[in-house]
């Protein structure tokens, strides 16, 4: 790990409770660590843009979130509404039925459409959902996202009951190659399963727990 470990995480909350409280707490703590990012539901983008437009942290959000069932015309006005509001980074979940119907057509289409509104003004890094797809969805899903010209794929929402998993890198490495993000998110709570993540060749690790995870501690949420 060449960088600050802070700066290969995403630091997440993604809670439906969450309160103004706690995204304020958010902000701070990626103030003062240097995390690459807070990540944060949409409602919340405006917010904490104003907390940080002044730092190198960026603000991250979720579209499409959890289910991946919205349309592709809801996820495209989600992504140019959350970037208007100060994001510049999406992490958008795929449509996940289409995938397993084998609609492939339409799945890369819903990438392109979050692609072409975040062209020039923001990240996007595909969340696949790891954990409801067998290994070939998984490498179909990869292969999609890179057709479609997102910058990232991401392993999970961290809402179905399943999260990243070293082998579940190894394979989006090997499917992406060497120039696309990774993205960990879903379970990564503590130093040592981030940097197992890493060294199985995730570039970020979306985790509500990054304090615990760089004070070498054992976090409990997983978003």
């Amino acid at each position: 790990m060449e960088k600050n470990l802070a700066e290969w995480i995403d630091h997440t909350q993604l809670k439906p409770d969450t309160k103004q409280k706690k995204i304020d707490e958010v902000c701070s703590e990626a103030r003062e660590y240097k995390f690459a990012s807070v990540c944060v539901n949409p409602y919340w983008v405006e917010h904490c843009y104003k907390q940080l437009k002044d730092t190198d942290v960026k603000v991250c959000t979720v579209v499409g979130f959890p289910l991946g069932a919205t349309t592709t015309e809801v996820k495209a006005f989600e992504t140019k509404q959350a970037i208007e509001n100060g994001a510049t980074e999406i992490d958008m979940v795929i449509n996940v039925g289409a995938l397993k119907s084998g609609d492939h057509d339409s799945v890369q289409k819903d990438i392109e459409a979050v692609v072409r509104e975040a062209e020039g003004k923001a990240l996007v890094k595909v969340i696949i959902e790891t954990s409801l797809l067998s290994d070939d969805e998984k490498v179909t899903a990869c292969k999609l996202s890179v057709d479609a010209g997102a910058d990232y794929v991401k392993t999970s929402t961290g809402f179905s009951g399943g999260g990243a998993t070293v082998e579940d890198i190894r394979l989006m490495r090997k499917t992406v190659g060497p120039e696309l993000g990774v993205k960990a998110s879903g379970g990564v709570r503590d130093y040592e399963s981030t940097k197992a993540m890493i060294d199985a060749g995730a570039t970020r690790i979306g985790a509500s727990s990054g304090i615990e995870i760089i004070k070498g501690e054992k976090g409990t949420s997983d978003y």
